[in-house]
């Protein structure tokens, strides 16, 4: 059972399409922005999954199917968008191959690697061409979700860490490229606890992995999904091309054996 039920808000008459939201952070933006007021488009692979949550969030939030690094369903995507609303106010790009392990370099595949980048990198690119005539239109926003990865790694994450640090990059290229029009940032997330709300419940992190973090706890989807929709709200229209770090200040945080 899906506990992502968000009520009737007032609806503001904006639009925007969330990717990788059938689960995790990406649910937790679409749902979050719905209780603000907009319409939101949630777009996935897991068409099963992605329909229940939609139907879980209310009249307004919406499904369709989509494999971002495509770049013919992204076109599709954005058209069927288009077709259903008229308008497009935000672009979320959450979508991600989201282990970032991967084999040792010596047995990284060329194939892997260019899975997570197709999807990773290549799907906002791609996203943002098709959805940027349409966001232009009525000054819209993009915000892309990389990672804490794009600056610190573990052994064996070259693809991940790669593409996050790419995403970080094209966010600030896509923001001198697309403004004034079409404002870009990038949000990165440290450790977020990004499994439903049941799961969460059942199976609590331990209090050594909260107090790893200098706020004291782990970040939950709720921690980044605020912070995205600030940074899609008209608040933060003079604010373009930079990366916000979510992480309960572990990149700060010093190390000693």
């Amino acid at each position: 059972m899906i506990d992502w039920s968000v009520g009737e808000p007032e609806h503001n008459g904006r639009v925007a399409l969330v990717t990788g939201a059938a689960r995790g952070i990406g649910l937790g933006i679409a749902a979050w922005l719905i209780c603000e007021g907009w319409q939101v488009v949630l777009s996935d692979l897991d068409r099963p999954r992605g329909a229940r949550v939609a139907k879980a969030l209310g009249p307004h939030a919406w499904f369709i199917a989509m494999d971002v690094s495509d770049e013919a369903q992204v076109s599709a995507g954005v058209a069927q968008v288009l077709g259903q609303f008229g308008r497009l106010d935000a672009l979320v790009c959450n979508a991600a191959v989201a282990n970032p392990h991967n084999n040792p370099l010596e047995s990284l595949s060329l194939a892997q690697w260019n899975r997570v980048l197709a999807v990773n990198l290549s799907g906002p690119m791609l996203l943002a061409k098709h959805c940027a005539p349409y966001l232009r239109a009525h000054g819209g926003s993009i915000v892309n979700l990389a990672s804490t990865r794009a600056r610190q790694s573990e052994p064996d994450t070259e693809a991940y860490a790669a593409s996050k640090g790419g995403l970080v990059a094209l966010t600030h290229a896509l923001a001198m490229s697309l403004g004034p029009e079409i404002r870009v940032n990038a949000v990165s997330p440290g450790w977020i606890d990004a499994r439903d709300p049941s799961q969460r419940r059942a199976e609590p992190l331990s209090e050594a992995d909260h107090a790893q973090h200098p706020t004291g706890r782990v970040g939950t989807v709720e921690d980044v999904a605020a912070l995205v929709a600030w940074l899609l709200s008209r608040q933060a229209v003079f604010v373009t091309g930079q990366e916000f770090v979510v992480d309960g200040g572990m990149t700060r945080k010093m190390i000693y054996g």
